[in-house]
């Protein structure tokens, strides 16, 4: 069993000529876990623990080295909602109305994406937005914690929606 606390670099910035890569293949939502036991696609058997704070690992992420072997992170695709908003008020009333379900909310590529969910595949249709089902890798999840909900006049949806309505 291989222990792992910490991430060593990304792909792009590591020399790996001559070197085998050895995959760890993650679903989206193992990417945060702080504590991980699972086995890379040659056979290592890996325990991942970040006691600190979560990893928030992403495909290209190294987590070993050695003279023969890589061990970099490669995050699976998975059954997910494309949405194309058309404008930034489009843009701002989806971020909302998946920001009320609590869901992950992922960006790219000027798309929203969010792991599948039929109720708000439901939803997003009957309301008109361009919305697709696709297998996507789930890669560039959105920081989404704000100020909760309050009574003090204005609301950050409001804001937004004000700040949208004027570009539109």
């Amino acid at each position: 069993m291989m222990l792992i606390q910490n991430k060593i670099g990304r792909l792009g910035s590591f020399e790996t000529a001559g070197k085998i890569i050895d995959w760890l293949q993650l679903e989206w939502h193992e990417t945060r876990k702080r504590i991980l036991r699972k086995q890379t696609n040659g056979g290592k058997e890996v325990s991942i623990k970040f006691l600190n704070e979560s990893p928030d690992l992403t495909e290209g992420d190294i987590l070993f080295e050695d003279a023969q072997t890589i061990i970099a992170v490669e995050i699976l695709p998975c059954d997910c909602l494309v949405i194309a908003p058309k404008n930034m008020f489009e843009m701002a009333s989806v971020c909302y109305e998946i920001g009320n379900k609590h869901l992950p909310l992922f960006y790219e590529d000027a798309q929203l994406l969010v792991p599948f969910e039929q109720p708000l595949y439901k939803l997003l249709l009957a309301q008109g937005y361009a919305v697709q089902q696709q297998q996507k890798k789930l890669l560039q999840q959105l920081k989404t914690t704000v100020a909760p909900h309050g009574n003090e006049g204005s609301t950050l949806f409001s804001k937004i929606m004000k700040l949208t309505s004027q570009q539109t």
